[in-house]
């Protein structure tokens, strides 16, 4: 078990060495500098030069990012050039924002694709499952950079019932709060409810070909205690074991709706940092979520000993 536990923080460390290099890598490919955007366009090369000097931007590119590595390590994630702020600090005065937006888009996509899974199975190969297996398809093919415009165009300039942008704090209110969040989270979810309902579908379809499901019907039991009671359990061990991995997904791939909603987030901040060449904005931002995204897959990972005892036999083996 120890073993194991070493392998997998081991080959999570270099996940997140080789994320950091590879985002200095590509943002050192962009034209300016942080230097260039703080003075202006008419600043001098010998003013931008001074500039770069004094935030350490005129040092090879490998020593910036050994630099920024050390102090990362003691946890400092160092300060912006830009705006003069700690990120450590920034990424936690905007993570709220994007965890919550994470978790309701989960927790949407969850709800709405067991209820879909549910009775696609009861149905299986009739018309309302091939019409369920037909709306999840269009699902698949909404991405949230579209989802987000339609949902902002028919629920909120058309009906009015939610806010085009902007955000409202718990602390304002908690239904105002769902109000702002509950059109971004709906953009995000769209592609996890059909992954979601399909994979559910499947298992929940081959459980209830099982001799224990048949032999509780036998017994009398109806169709939807049979269902939730004996099948559902059993059929959902994929399911969490995906929405896990999800859940570290969501978290990063917020930016798109983040910007569309007008959403102070890390999406909207690591945009904004790239558009000033803010290095380390964005250095700090990519190895948190990447940080995340490894420590759920990791939870996920030793979740399955708990979840199916098969799994922890054959580890120990």
């Amino acid at each position: 078990m120890v073993l194991t536990l070493s392998k997998r923080a081991g080959r999570s460390l270099l996940v997140l060495f080789l994320v950091t290099v590879a985002t200095v890598s590509l943002l050192s490919l962009a034209p300016g500098s942080a230097a260039q955007v703080i003075l202006g366009e008419n600043a001098t090369p010998e003013a931008v030069a001074e500039l770069n000097a004094e935030l350490g931007l005129d040092q090879p590119l490998w020593q910036q990012y050994a630099d920024w590595l050390r102090s990362a390590l003691t946890g400092d994630l160092g300060t912006s050039p830009v705006t003069g702020q700690d990120v450590t600090q920034a990424i936690l005065d905007r993570l709220p924002v994007t965890l919550e937006l994470a978790f309701l888009g989960l927790l949407i996509a969850l709800t709405i694709s067991i209820i879909l899974a549910v009775i696609a199975a009861a149905t299986s190969g009739r018309p309302v499952d091939r019409g369920i297996s037909a709306v999840t398809s269009v699902f698949l093919a909404i991405p949230a950079f579209i989802a987000g415009p339609l949902l902002i165009y028919y629920f909120a300039l058309k009906l009015g019932w939610f806010p085009v942008s902007g955000w409202s704090r718990i602390s304002e209110g908690l239904g105002a709060n769902l109000q702002s969040a509950f059109l971004p989270a709906l953009a995000i979810a769209f592609v996890e409810i059909a992954t979601f309902q399909r994979l559910l579908r499947t298992d929940l379809v081959s459980t209830l070909r099982e001799e224990f499901v048949s032999a509780a019907r036998a017994k009398g039991m109806s169709s939807k205690y049979v269902m939730f009671r004996h099948a559902l359990r059993p059929s959902s061990f994929s399911l969490i074991t995906v929405a896990g991995i999800s859940l570290g997904r969501l978290i990063g791939g917020t930016v798109v709706v983040e910007i569309l909603f007008g959403l102070p987030g890390l999406g909207q901040l690591v945009s904004s940092s790239i558009t000033v060449r803010d290095v380390i904005t964005v250095q700090g931002i990519v190895v948190f979520v990447a940080l995340v995204y490894v420590v759920v897959n990791m939870l996920v990972d030793f979740s399955y000993g708990f979840l199916d005892p098969r799994v922890r036999k054959a580890v120990r083996a």
